[in-house]
């Protein structure tokens, strides 16, 4: 495929974006920014939550993990219902209650500035190589079908990608990111469609009818492991870390929160979660039925790709006809960057308002210099762990590098929100960040021993463990806090 075709497309593409950027955001402020003014109507943000939630990772990485593990990740997903749920009747009632604009206020209130300060900070960690990743995916495929060919170096490809995003949400942040997240989705959906298409007719199959059969009658289609409780692919382990993983990565998240609080009002914002779990389930089954297609496909054609690499090496080199490979460039484009540019958003937002505080420290016009002056150094942190991940990740699939990662920097937040709601105790607030940094490292420590003495994998239930374990520690604290004010209050006496 001519690389010069692949750059209109991506350019005509990014045109659009910017143009829908000033469209929106003509005269945006740090309200816009960060809340959207709360006027964003819920099935468009519902719509877009998609693209943001399955992202490049999901769009490449699913259907690759098919061949290895068949369709298990829709444990996983069913998982997603659950956790969807306790979203939309528990912390969406919070966070609208409290009018927040940063969800980390939450832990601020409850229990003092250095608890919202480590939730913050958790997040920023999360988020930063949350976003690295999946944009690291994104650009090494275009590094490796358009860039090498022209002779320019990866670290030139990202810093490309990522001064694309800042050029479209620099000025309206959340407000635009709505609307072109919408217009994101749509072209990764059909790019999806597409591929299914072409590909299952070049495997004969004539119609939704016939390609069911064949994704039913496949080794491939098992979606549910009940035999082996020490497996990671093990059904509860893989359901009970779906349901907590949508919890922290969407619930406490505050890149995908920023948008559901942009919504009118709660009710509204409890339809973008309903409609958007539906939506998200069918989609993530989708494409497992692709990777179905995609592992068959290769193996008639003799490809020698698998994982990551399935589905660019099919799109382009497949045979398949240059329609097909545009459309895949398109939608991973979408895909990548519907997630990204949110990210980038977000990671300002929450530095600005939680770390910074300029919503009560500075005048608009100042806190607008601050803002653009936090966006700009938030892209340059993106580039720079981007290019480091080129010499950091080798093999395996993205997603679940993604996930177990998301187990221990995530981990923290479940535990102080769970501690937060679930609980009245008070925990002095000054204890809270070292409860927060020590459980990822005893989590390490016992998954590590649990699969060398027993065999016990955890794997995205590391994300439990860990919540588990924060959650006891916040529990001892409060023990002592409750003896230090006890001191005080005899001292006082």
């Amino acid at each position: 495929m001519d690389s010069f075709d692949i750059l209109l497309t991506i350019a005509i593409y990014f045109t659009v974006l910017v143009a829908i950027s000033f469209i929106v955001g003509r005269k945006g402020d740090s309200a816009t920014f960060f809340r959207g003014n709360r006027s964003s109507p819920w099935y468009i943000v519902a719509f877009g939550m998609i693209g943001a939630s399955l992202s490049g990772v999901t769009f490449i990485s699913v259907p690759g993990a098919v061949e290895a593990g068949a369709m298990n990740y829709f444990q996983v997903v069913l998982g997603y219902i659950a956790g969807y749920a306790v979203i939309g009747l528990v912390l969406m009632p919070l966070y609208y209650r409290m009018n927040l604009t940063s969800i980390y206020s939450y832990l601020g209130d409850r229990f003092g500035s250095a608890a919202q300060y480590t939730g913050s900070s958790f997040f920023l960690l999360s988020r930063i190589v949350g976003a690295s990743f999946r944009l690291y995916l994104v650009a090494g495929v275009l590094q490796t079908f358009v860039f090498d060919a022209m002779g320019i170096s990866f670290w030139q490809t990202v810093t490309f990608t990522v001064l694309l995003i800042w050029l479209y949400t620099f000025k309206s942040g959340i407000k635009t990111i709505v609307w072109t997240d919408t217009l994101q989705t749509l072209f990764m959906l059909i790019a999806v469609g597409v591929a299914i298409y072409y590909i299952s007719n070049s495997l004969d199959l004539n119609g939704i009818s016939e390609i069911t059969s064949f994704i039913t009658d496949s080794d491939l289609s098992q979606i549910f492991f009940l035999d082996d409780w020490k497996s990671d692919q093990f059904f509860v382990k893989q359901f009970l870390a779906g349901a907590f993983i949508a919890i922290v990565m969407t619930g406490l998240d505050q890149d995908m929160m920023q948008k559901n609080l942009t919504c009118r009002n709660l009710g509204d914002a409890q339809k973008n979660i309903f409609w958007f779990t539906i939506v998200l389930t069918a989609v993530n089954f989708v494409f497992l039925v692709l990777g179905v297609l995609l592992t068959a496909f290769a193996k008639a054609e003799n490809l020698q790709a698998s994982k990551d690499a399935l589905f660019p090496t099919v799109a382009m080199d497949g045979g398949l006809g240059m329609g097909i490979g545009l459309v895949f460039i398109l939608g991973l484009v979408a895909a990548a960057y519907s997630s990204a540019d949110s990210a980038l958003t977000s990671l300002t937002t929450s530095f600005s308002v939680d770390i910074v505080k300029i919503e009560n420290r500075f005048v608009e016009k100042k806190q607008q210099q601050l803002r653009k002056l936090f966006h700009i150094g938030f892209s340059l942190v993106l580039i720079l762990v981007i290019v480091s991940f080129e010499y950091v990740i080798k093999d395996a699939s993205v997603i679940n590098k993604l996930f177990v990662f998301a187990g221990y920097t995530y981990g923290p937040l479940l535990g102080m929100f769970a501690f937060g709601i679930l609980t009245k105790l008070h925990v002095n607030h000054k204890f809270v960040p070292f409860i927060a940094i020590a459980s990822p490292f005893l989590t390490y420590l016992i998954s590590y021993l649990s699969f060398t003495y027993s065999g016990f994998e955890f794997g995205f239930f590391v994300l439990l463990l860990n919540g588990a374990i924060t959650f006891l520690g916040m529990f001892v604290g409060s023990l002592f806090s409750n003896q230090e004010q006890a001191h005080i209050l005899r001292h006082e006496a």
